[in-house]
């Protein structure tokens, strides 16, 4: 998937700035993503400033990518500590995968009923200028 974070980076390395270009990623969030430890503090060099290599943007491009599919951060922290032990198991993967995939379906189905009530409703409505309205009264319930 990509390689575990060592403590050392050879070569030039990136800014955050080229890592937030390389990745899409707002500056803001990998500071976020840092301070919650899902991004390892990178090194720095001898005058402070952080060095990311291709090990970062591999990592962070995993967490975006994650977060499209719509894995919460606990859920990318599971995955990612058994990458980072270097000892996962497609069937752990799957596992996790596997209950994400069943909230979504869960979400899906709680949406369907929202979309259902919303559309009923909607439907009683006129839609004329009269100070009575039954969406109104349906959410008052």
């Amino acid at each position: 998937v990509f390689d575990r974070m060592g403590d050392h980076v050879s070569g030039k390395g990136l800014k955050r700035a080229d890592l937030a270009r390389r990745t899409g990623c707002n500056l803001e969030t990998i500071r976020y993503y840092e301070k919650i430890s899902m991004m390892p503090d990178p090194p720095r060099t001898a005058s402070g400033y952080r060095v990311y290599d291709e090990t970062h943007v591999g990592r962070l491009r995993f967490i975006l990518r994650g977060r499209e599919l719509g894995f919460s951060i606990e859920e990318l922290r599971g995955l990612l500590q058994l990458v980072d032990r270097g000892t996962q198991t497609c069937a752990e993967v799957k596992a996790l995968t596997e209950q994400h995939l069943a909230d979504v379906r869960a979400k899906i189905a709680d949406l369907r009923r929202i979309e259902k009530v919303l559309a009923a409703t909607a439907a009683q409505c006129s839609g004329e200028e009269l100070p009575d309205c039954p969406v109104l009264e349906a959410l008052a319930l």
